[in-house]
């Protein structure tokens, strides 16, 4: 027979576990399952093995609400990240409800049942596994998990020494002692150069568009008087709001007077560097911040690395890859031993998996989001992608939540589905308002979202804090259904 469980939960990441919990301490009479394609807890931080990977997020927001976070470090390192979540799944049981290697392929809805068929392959003996839900929880984020972006560059076939993606980072790999070309200017890239730096002979950052990068302290000041006078579970909340507010003001701040904040940013970074490095070119983007996310650098470590001589940055085009490094369109020459490809992500929503409902297939571009987290015309779904503008675990918290909250409503009225309906009328616009890369190649595959709430995307936390915590869970976005009486032949039967 096929396994039925309340809630399953697709992905056993950051978000997954989060989801678990939270069905766990909020809906403990509903059954679950988690799925997860990788055979480890900790989705993005246990697949990123680069040097230095850590968070761009403070942990005080990147944290659940409901386990402290208790290290010195505010910019916490991958490791540390994913002993985190294995932690917070180990001290809840979630880790007894994983089936890891289970890569969901479909999940097909029945209006008739009020209940998802999900399709999953074993990914050590491509057994196919069916599974039913009442409500499906997507938690695998929105980038492939089995490939980075990596355009090629003409005659990589002429370098002789190893060309890697962060993604894909190999174990082993020598650069100590060598010269070292990151080509990016993302948040991997300002990540691995300084931490690169500390033993290659040198590093270089070559990026085509220069990013937004932001010095902050790796401690927080706050956190660390606090707790020598209060225990972690006081301190955590204030550290937590008091960072939300912070980084809400700095966005709106950026979003209204763009050329005050870029001239701030970019006035912190030159106390930070050389005397006469050109800023301009090199930290100056021609898109305005929060166009694209800010990258951050805890306690300044890429401007150190600069100032000491250890790396230096370079904005140019690759021409061509060479037998002893890259020529650039400028006519200079870049010396490699090694290149690093930190040329960013590909968005896969929902992991890939195809959705049907009733027969139909849903094709998420025709379709328009509900707060951020539902998709129009998709029973018992929830899907969640965090915030561009903050930390991801911020919205992922509040979707859960929401999902529990959801639950419960539909248990006490007798509903078996909630299906998000379309707005009646207005424009749509994308689901993700940043003009990175990855987001431009990749938002004809996501859904849209609509011209006020409940369909509009705020990027705001404390406006989502009071819609999904304290709205109406019965608002003009959503339509409840009780189960369809059985036919009279299956009565009988």
């Amino acid at each position: 027979m096929t396994e039925h469980v309340d809630v399953l939960v697709v992905g056993a990441g950051l978000s997954g576990i989060g989801a678990a919990c939270h069905l766990q301490r909020e809906c403990p009479d509903l059954s679950y399952a988690v799925l997860e394609s990788r055979e480890a807890i900790g989705g993005t931080w246990d697949l990123f093995r680069y040097p230095g990977v850590r968070s761009d997020s403070d942990m005080f927001t990147l944290g659940y609400s409901f386990k402290p976070w208790t290290q010195a470090r505010a910019i916490a390192d991958g490791d540390s990240i994913r002993r985190y979540v294995q932690e917070t799944a180990r001290e809840h049981g979630v880790d007894r409800h994983i089936r890891f290697g289970h890569r969901v392929l479909a999940a097909e809805w029945s209006t008739g049942q009020a209940r998802w068929t999900v399709t999953a392959q074993r990914t050590d003996t491509g057994e196919t596994v069916r599974m039913t839900c009442s409500w499906l929880s997507v938690c695998s984020g929105y980038y492939r998990y089995d490939r980075g972006h990596r355009p090629r560059f003409p005659g990589e076939e002429r370098f002789p020494g190893p060309v890697v993606h962060p993604q894909h980072w190999p174990d082993g790999l020598e650069y100590a002692g060598k010269r070292v070309v990151v080509i990016g200017s993302g948040a991997t890239a300002v990540t691995l150069v300084p931490t690169m730096a500390r033993t290659a002979a040198h590093v270089t950052m070559l990026q085509r568009t220069p990013s937004y990068v932001l010095a902050l302290p790796g401690r927080d000041q706050l956190a660390d008087a606090l707790r020598r006078r209060l225990p972690a579970g006081a301190v955590y909340p204030v550290v937590r709001w008091k960072n939300v507010l912070v980084s809400m003001a700095s966005y709106q701040f950026s979003r209204r007077r763009p050329g005050a904040m870029k001239a701030v940013i970019q006035r912190l970074a030159r106390r930070q560097l050389p005397a006469g490095f050109d800023v301009g070119t090199h930290f100056g983007p021609p898109y305005d911040p929060w166009d694209q996310r800010l990258c951050l650098v805890p306690d300044g470590d890429l401007f150190t690395a600069i100032r000491e001589g250890r790396a230096d940055v370079v904005t140019d085009r690759v021409a061509t890859f060479t037998e002893t490094g890259i020529a650039l369109e400028s006519g200079a020459e870049l010396p490699a031993d090694v290149v690093v490809t930190a040329t960013g992500l590909d968005l896969l929503p929902i992991g890939g998996m195809t959705l049907t409902v009733d027969g139909e297939a849903v094709e998420l571009s025709e379709r328009v989001s509900y707060k951020g987290m539902m998709i129009s015309g998709v029973p018992n779904f929830a899907m969640t992608i965090g915030y561009t503008n903050a930390s991801w675990t911020l919205k992922a918290d509040l979707v859960a939540r929401y999902v529990c909250r959801l639950l419960r409503h539909m248990a006490a009225h007798g509903h078996a589905s909630c299906t998000p309906v379309a707005p009646p009328e207005g424009g749509t616009e994308p689901f993700i308002g940043l003009s990175a890369g990855y987001v431009r190649r990749s938002l004809s595959a996501l859904p849209r979202q609509g011209a006020h709430a409940p369909w509009r995307l705020h990027q705001n936390y404390v406006r989502d804090v009071l819609l999904m915590r304290h709205g109406p869970v019965d608002d003009e976005g959503v339509r409840f259904a009780a189960r369809p009486a059985p036919a009279a032949e299956e009565a009988v039967a």
